[in-house]
């Protein structure tokens, strides 16, 4: 018996259609009123779901966090070496970018110009997460496989990070043209041989 599809609630109705604003309005400012309109409801229903457009940026802003980071938690279970858990957790944000053009403006934090500072720190802190994770991995190589790192671990885990959040910004700067993962596997054979000595790339 096949079971029936819950559809999206209302709230997640309202968050689905700003992500696909930001997709689609690329460089527009985003109005509560437009939104309405793409979701079909009158303003007051937005305000009974959200008390204001900051909170619906906050709503995707967790969206983000907890996909990206979720999954990051099973990589680290999948994998026990340290290159191969920089490798997927790089390539898990270059393609949820990739997938998600409408969160990649909120990630490259150009959406949110004009808007509360506690938004462009929540993306601030989230991107720190993300390398204070590298730095992790990194320093228990050492530990854990023996192996010295080629370069600081503070130093690789910036470069990676450095590395997301360039590629995030020219796939907006493009208008979603250049994708974040177009040339990754190339770039990660250059980058491992610079974060571990001695270690093997993985396949």
């Amino acid at each position: 018996m096949t079971q029936a599809i819950t559809p999206p609630s209302r709230r997640e109705q309202i968050l689905q259609a700003l992500a696909l604003m930001l997709e689609e309005d690329s460089g527009k400012r985003i109005t509560i009123a437009a939104l309405a309109r793409q979701v079909g409801v009158s303003e007051a229903a937005l305000y009974r779901h959200f008390p204001s457009k900051a909170r619906m940026y906050e709503g995707l802003i967790s969206f983000i966090e907890e996909s990206l980071f979720e999954r990051i938690t099973r990589i680290l279970d999948d994998h026990q070496q340290a290159l191969p858990r920089c490798y997927h957790i790089t390539a898990l944000v270059l393609a949820f970018a990739e997938k998600n053009p409408g969160l990649s403006r909120l990630l490259g934090g150009d959406v949110l110009t004009g808007e509360t500072a506690r938004l462009r720190l929540r993306i601030h802190q989230l991107f720190e997460r993300l390398e204070t994770q590298f730095k992790q991995v990194l320093r228990e190589a050492e530990l854990r496989e023996g192996r010295r790192p080629a370069i600081p671990a503070t130093a690789g885990a910036n470069l990676l990070s450095a590395l997301i959040e360039g590629r995030i910004a020219q796939f907006v700067r493009s208008d979603y043209r250049h994708r974040p993962t177009v040339h990754w596997e190339d770039q990660w054979q250059a980058i491992s041989t610079q974060l571990l000595r001695g270690a093997s790339v993985p396949a």
